[in-house]
């Protein structure tokens, strides 16, 4: 893959959920094209977003009798379907698009004086706010049926619509008990060939799992402190203890796949004696374990974190086509905002009463997601999640450091 091409996946990565500070001190939509402007007024959008009157926007989110959505999940689909049977004069058309395509289309078709998408929601993509929310591109849409369930922070300068994360997973068969309890651990020789990832190079989410942790060298030179008892000692070249941690795992024979799902299983398949441990998003666990009869097991509490959490966010396309109705489904997709975390969800979760009560969240109520409402009860499969302790994706160290980590990657794989 050309480095043109690499450090495009690169830009295109996710912000996290706690903005930095750099960019919240110069808010983004003050000034709008005249067209967006007129559009936003008329639609009660953005900064003119005042007071949301729910029954107007029902009613003309039928008017409109459609909604777009630019996605980089399939399973937004499903969660249409839902919504269409709630509102049968609307209809759902998702794109799954996957997180690189979802901004380029965007960005391509606004650059045409193409106003053809509704809602944007995609994670992998620290260009959400540099290319998308600060150029006028898409407009901050927080329901304000919602807004008291959700942290401030996940809701400005971006609405988040689900959090993920990568994690690290063992075979519980292998081990009564997490076999490390420091991520040093995998780069000793008894982990030699025994940690398996997919290729950071073509996944977004696993990219920014390895380049968040090379963020936080001061955490892994303290890691490594606890773990050997001295102090660390850098390899030639290397900067810090972030990128030594890299450095020794690449060359502890880290074993790197094309696709999450082989390493799920290279992981959690039954049967194993020595199976490896596995850097992957926590999905992988739920559903495989589930759907596949794999035995993962989630290995926290570890030194110095637990895994890296990435958010994917939503918002409403400049000069969508059917605002009300975007509003109306952005709603949906955040789910219900009645229910509280004693609230009893049965499987089926998306089919009868159980998709009633999580609307739009059904679809991911397995897939190792959180919602960004507090209210929401957590899905048996991530039931740990509160528990873990997770450094989040900082977009600033993504935008103006993540190529350095590419590089490093390039460099030391191919040595």
């Amino acid at each position: 893959m050309k480095k043109t091409v690499l450090f495009l996946l690169v830009a295109l990565m996710l912000m996290p959920a706690v903005f930095f500070m750099g960019c919240s001190k110069e808010k983004a939509g003050e000034g709008y094209p005249p067209e967006m402007d007129a559009w936003a007024k008329e639609n009660k959008l953005g900064k003119y977003d005042k007071k949301q009157d729910w029954d107007d926007i029902i009613e003309k989110a039928k008017q409109e009798g459609s909604v777009i959505v630019y996605s980089s999940s399939s399973r937004i689909g499903n969660a249409g379907v839902e919504f269409s049977k709630i509102y049968p004069e609307i209809t759902v058309e998702s794109f799954d698009l996957g997180s690189v395509k979802t901004f380029e289309k965007t960005i391509q078709e606004q650059d045409a004086g193409l106003f053809n998408a509704d809602i944007i929601t995609t994670g992998g993509s620290g260009n959400y706010y540099f290319e998308l929310l600060k150029k006028n591109r898409v407009v901050n849409f927080v329901p304000s049926t919602h807004a008291d369930k959700i942290p401030k922070e996940l809701q400005e300068p971006l609405l988040v619509r689900i959090n993920e994360a990568i994690v690290f997973m063992y075979n519980t068969e292998n081990h009564d008990s997490q076999p490390i309890n420091n991520l040093w651990e995998l780069t000793t020789e008894k982990y030699r060939g025994k940690v398996v990832i997919k290729n950071p190079l073509a996944s977004l989410s696993n990219l920014m799992g390895v380049a968040t942790i090379v963020q936080h060298a001061d955490e892994m030179n303290k890691a490594y402190e606890q773990f050997a008892g001295g102090q660390l000692v850098l390899s030639e070249g290397v900067p810090d203890a972030g990128y030594e941690w890299l450095y020794r795992l690449i060359h502890n024979d880290l074993v790197i796949l094309k696709s999450g799902g082989k390493v799920a299983k290279a992981s959690g398949q039954k049967g194993q004696e020595n199976a490896p441990v596995a850097i992957a998003p926590i999905a992988y666990c739920a559903r495989y374990n589930r759907n596949k009869g794999y035995v993962n097991g989630l290995i926290y509490p570890v030194q110095p974190a637990d895994g890296v959490i990435y958010p994917t966010y939503m918002s409403i396309a400049r000069q969508a086509p059917h605002p009300n109705a975007a509003k109306l489904f952005t709603a949906y997709l955040l789910g219900n905002p009645d229910v509280t975390k004693d609230t009893k969800i049965e499987e089926p979760y998306t089919e009868g009463e159980s998709v009633k009560m999580l609307q739009g969240m059904a679809p991911y109520y397995f897939a190792g997601a959180m919602s960004p409402m507090d209210n929401m009860p957590i899905a048996p499969d991530v039931k740990d999640w509160n528990k873990m302790n997770m450094w989040t994706v900082d977009p600033e160290f993504m935008w103006y450091e993540g190529p350095k980590v590419q590089d490093f990657w390039m460099k030391e794989t191919a040595e």
